[in-house]
């Protein structure tokens, strides 16, 4: 698995850690990033994320033969837009967003117009940490890493994508767009919004001063995600809004049946809750996250 030049579009967290282990495992002879501010110029530099950074987007997809977005979603389409005309023919794009469909159905026709590939990607990997300092090469081992694919995708770009994804660490599965974002409105994107509204309840300042003293490590495990990137999740609730919104409703009517069994003092319905909580959530961890990290 080799390609010529890789360009990776927004070097933070994902792009920068992309890079690290492209160029860690000679996965190309040529990691671009591309960077909107001049101070990310010196930061890519420091950190040695790329082989080199612009902030010239034209340049750095030029000649790549593998473009990977790594922006917040709302930004991937106006990029597209502007890289198009200097897309080589034959080159792949893909991208590292957590919300596919809407995604897929405006940059795949676009792309493909332009004689290039476009195959949508999620990998599951990060952290609350931001920004091309909190970078790691080995972030995505062990990760899921979702691949998208339509019947309009190009199966040699698609087979690329996937053993660029095996070559980083990951383990790769296929599935839908919608699939993709149903399923990942309940696992990933509610969690992260129940964790936001947690904190803001629990760290109001009206609240007392001791209440922060009495915050241990449930809190923190519950609530680590909620310092992640404003501006990234709230891309993420907007675009997936309709999966969400039907998580969130399910999760509202789940935890109504809890608060009416706490009125009736019904233990044996709070028991019962509990106990399938468990029960479903050990099993999880014994057969789907047995090799890779919680």
């Amino acid at each position: 698995m080799h390609f010529r030049k890789i360009t990776i579009v927004g070097v933070g967290l994902l792009g920068g850690s992309l890079g690290l282990v492209a160029r860690k495992r000679r996965l190309s002879s040529h990691v671009v990033g591309f960077v909107r501010r001049a101070a990310s110029l010196g930061d890519c530099k420091k950190y040695r994320v790329v082989d080199s950074a612009t902030r010239d987007l034209a340049s750095a997809v030029e000649d790549a033969d593998l473009i990977i977005l790594c922006t917040p979603i709302a930004q991937m389409p106006a990029l597209v837009r502007e890289m198009i005309p200097s897309l080589k023919r034959g080159a792949i794009v893909t991208d590292v967003g957590s919300v596919k469909a809407s995604l897929v159905r405006e940059v795949e026709s676009m792309i493909q117009k332009a004689g290039a590939h476009f195959i949508g990607s999620h990998p599951l990997a990060g952290a609350e940490k931001t920004g091309m300092s909190a970078a790691r090469f080995d972030l995505f081992e062990n990760a899921v890493c979702v691949v998208t694919p339509t019947k309009r995708s190009n199966a040699a770009a698609l087979r690329k994508v996937e053993q660029f994804w095996s070559a980083v660490g990951g383990r790769v599965v296929r599935l839908t767009a919608d699939l993709h974002d149903v399923l990942v409105s309940r696992s990933s994107h509610l969690p992260h919004i129940l964790a936001a509204l947690l904190a803001n309840l629990v760290l109001d300042p009206a609240a007392p001063k001791q209440q922060g003293l009495l915050c241990a490590n449930g809190f923190r495990d519950t609530t680590r995600i909620a310092s992640g990137s404003p501006e990234m999740w709230r891309d993420i609730a907007v675009s997936n809004r309709a999966n969400l919104i039907r998580a969130m409703d399910r999760f509202a009517a789940d935890l109504k049946k809890f608060r009416r069994a706490l009125r009736r003092s019904d233990a044996r319905t709070v028991s019962r809750l509990l106990e399938s909580a468990k029960r479903r959530r050990d099993d999880w961890r014994a057969h789907c996250v047995s090799s890779s990290p919680e």
